[in-house]
């Protein structure tokens, strides 16, 4: 997947990613996947199982996006509630998707597994954003922080660097 992005824009690079991921792996959730209530899988892992829940296609496609050469800084991990039932309902769950952001300042793009066309923020009514993350820092609001305070990412960064993944 990676190899034909070469020197592509960064827009085509997250188009051929999202698409390549969302089409590529089928939904599952963690226990019927790892037996396990909660388990954040790395890119291998959840490839060899064909398989992945929401944090697993978000952590897939960060790790795609930062081989194809798009800067960490452009891109976080974000945790939000997304509603469902539709547009009146008042039910929401947990859910994680990719944010790309085209400059400091910028409204992001969303890389969903759930909505596959990668919309502005502005135009993703059903989530609301809780707090984001990549390899360099946590946000909280308009606070950043450590992100050795996630266990569940610190333990597969740890992995994904034993499997030879530089990010």
């Amino acid at each position: 997947m990676l190899t034909p992005l070469g020197q592509t824009d960064e827009m085509s690079k997250l188009k051929a990613v999202n698409q390549f991921i969302n089409r590529r792996i089928r939904f599952a959730d963690d226990v019927a996947i790892w037996q396990q209530s909660d388990y954040w899988a790395s890119p291998l892992e959840m490839f060899a199982k064909g398989a992945g829940d929401c944090e697993d296609f978000a952590i897939a496609k960060y790790i795609s996006l930062r081989s194809s050469g798009i800067e960490a800084a452009k891109l976080r991990l974000t945790y939000v509630k997304a509603r469902i039932g539709g547009p009146d309902s008042n039910l929401s769950q947990a859910h994680m998707v990719l944010a790309y952001y085209p400059s400091p300042s910028a409204e992001p793009l969303v890389l969903d597994n759930l909505v596959t066309s990668i919309l502005p923020a502005s135009q993703r009514n059903d989530l609301t954003p809780v707090f984001s993350f990549n390899t360099e820092a946590l946000w909280a609001g308009n606070t950043r922080s450590s992100v050795d305070r996630l266990t569940r990412w610190r333990q597969v960064t740890e992995r994904m660097r034993k499997d030879g993944f530089v990010f």
